[in-house]
């Protein structure tokens, strides 16, 4: 039997990439002793003893005590999480993000750990993508989006005190969003001067969502912030929210900035 300090520590390694062999190697713990660690996802934090209490559990409901941390994660959440039940009670908080931006990898995981600070996170890697993975008794309390099905198929709705944390902290949530679906890109164009065509390159924000619900959010949150925007349609769907004036391209930049 291992101590939760010792447990912490080998699964810290992990989730900052190293190979479980490595790890092995490093701490004399079995691998197979680490991959159920990793794969089963105990809640290390109540081994021992009581976990902190919820936020929204309490006697007066409040909110989490990093709100900036959580209005990104909020973000993240609706654009690529997923909450689902753990056989032995308790539930995991999964967002996935891409290989290719190891920066917002760690940024969720980060976010993940202020918003639960004596739980856990593990990084499960899957074909072209991560899943950066809680486990913890109250996730489903702190994301009452949660429910079966696709979040586009289903009425998304704010609680007024996620209304008032996104309010406080717009551009984190902001982020969250394009962090999950959106993108920074280049765009170019030509144009005739002075009988010579010259190509003029330009800088752009799309975000993408199929539930009507999670584009207003996200639209709503740029007004609020004064970045002006406008809807792009893919046939008969507006599917895309675009960002191309270059005052509001340079709010996002300052506050936003590309994937990394």
């Amino acid at each position: 039997m291992y101590d939760i300090e010792t447990r912490k520590q080998a699964l810290a390694l992990v989730a900052r990439g190293h190979s479980l062999n490595s790890v092995s190697k490093q701490t004399g713990i079995s691998r197979a002793a680490l991959q159920a660690w990793r794969t089963r996802l105990e809640p290390l934090a109540t081994i021992g003893g009581q976990s902190r209490p919820c936020p929204r559990c309490r006697p007066a409901p409040g909110a989490p005590q990093d709100t900036a941390a959580y209005a990104y994660l909020l973000g993240l959440y609706l654009g690529d999480g997923c909450i689902s039940d753990h056989p032995r009670g308790g539930h995991h908080l999964r967002i996935a993000c891409a290989d290719a931006w190891p920066g917002l990898i760690e940024a969720c995981r980060e976010a993940m750990l202020a918003v639960r600070p004596e739980g856990s996170v593990c990084i499960l890697k899957k074909q072209g993508c991560v899943a950066v993975t809680s486990y913890g008794r109250h996730w489903k309390c702190l994301f009452p989006q949660h429910g079966p099905g696709k979040k586009h198929e289903r009425r998304i709705v704010l609680e007024p005190w996620q209304q008032e944390i996104v309010d406080a902290h717009p551009w984190d949530f902001i982020r969250g969003l394009i962090h999950s679906d959106g993108c920074r890109i280049i765009n170019w164009t030509t144009r005739l001067v002075g009988g010579e065509r010259k190509r003029y390159e330009y800088s752009r924000y799309f975000f993408t969502n199929k539930s009507d619900d999670i584009r207003k959010l996200f639209s709503d949150a740029l007004t609020h912030v004064g970045v002006e925007w406008k809807t792009l349609a893919r046939g008969s769907d507006p599917l895309h929210i675009s960002v191309a004036r270059k005052a509001s391209v340079a709010l996002m930049d300052a506050h936003v900035g590309p994937k990394y």
